[in-house]
């Protein structure tokens, strides 16, 4: 028996996680079951497919796989290697599968995937299997303002073969974090032969605002202030995601600084609050009179101050 690559029989690459090792043998134990499979060595592949699965699925046996080839088995029960090492014992044991167990081939695609349509195995008996539909995932787009605020919210599906669009509710939880997947149960694909449906999972993404920017739970602004509120000081009206308030700006207050509204921005959890840091941005006028232009002379030759000195 030439040697055989477990992640080639699967399909995987050899980096591949337990997921995507499970959702291969999946499709491919189904597509070669032998009482429902159309392909002249099914049977043979089945076994191959469950035989791959049983070590790649099991984190030490892959290990030694990864580290040992087919001589892993040996190496596990601290035998030598044996001497071909091209040959393989097929092991269905222990943490695989054991066809004692499961009696004959269609108990074991029964039992791990349980369809709902109607099958005659070997024995002529009928059987019933359930298929369970297939989890979906959609991301959603929300302004700052809705995630903020949650509530109900309608979003429109298109489905992709049928064209037909489905409109659900979804109550959004207030504060709800980016990258939140809400899970909405029995919406994703339909089970067949009485089995469940699968779920919807919506992806949360707050889209970017035009005034703030959401930073890990804290909310940051730009705060622009005249040459004179800057270097005077001054009181400002400052919009919050909730109310305007009353923002003091304290004197010599250069562009850059950063002044901290404790609990006034997003949320970090769902208990925890976030800051708004509103940024200083000193904004000087682009066009002057006569008036000011003489103004801004006198306080150039009358200040003594000099930003660029040392």
């Amino acid at each position: 028996m030439s040697y055989k690559d477990y992640y080639t029989i699967l399909g995987v690459a050899r980096t591949a996680g337990p997921e995507k090792i499970q959702r291969a043998y999946k499709k491919l134990a189904r597509k070669y079951h032998p009482d429902i499979s159309k392909e002249t060595n099914a049977e043979e592949r089945f076994k191959e497919v469950g035989e791959a699965y049983g070590v790649l699925k099991d984190e030490k046996k892959r290990a030694l796989y990864d580290q040992h080839g087919e001589s892993w088995k040996a190496v596990s029960e601290g035998r030598a290697p044996p001497p071909d090492a091209d040959r393989v014992k097929v092991d269905f044991s222990g943490d695989g599968f054991n066809p004692e167990e499961f009696g004959d081939l269609s108990s074991i695609f029964e039992a791990f995937f349980k369809q709902g349509f109607g099958q005659r195995g070997r024995t002529g008996v009928r059987r019933e299997w359930k298929i369970a539909g297939t989890d979906h995932e959609v991301a959603v787009e929300l302004t700052l303002e809705q995630a903020f605020e949650g509530g109900e919210h309608e979003i429109r599906l298109r489905d992709m073969e049928t064209g037909k669009e489905q409109h659900l509710k979804v109550r959004v939880p207030a504060g709800v974090q980016p990258g939140r997947r809400l899970r909405l149960a029995g919406q994703g694909g339909k089970g067949q032969g009485g089995g469940p449906d699968g779920d919807l999972y919506l992806l949360i993404h707050i889209n970017p605002h035009s005034v703030f920017r959401l930073e890990k739970g804290d909310l940051h602004v730009s705060l622009p202030l005249s040459p004179w509120e800057a270097a005077l000081g001054a009181t400002v009206d400052l919009k919050t995601l909730e109310e305007n308030v009353k923002l003091k700006i304290p004197p010599g207050s250069s562009t850059g600084r950063k002044i901290r509204l404790r609990n006034k921005g997003y949320f970090k959890s769902t208990k925890l609050r976030g800051d708004l840091y509103a940024e200083v941005r000193v904004d000087v006028p682009r066009k002057l009179t006569d008036a000011e232009r003489e103004l801004w002379k006198k306080l150039a030759h009358g200040s003594q101050f000099q930003p660029r000195a040392e």
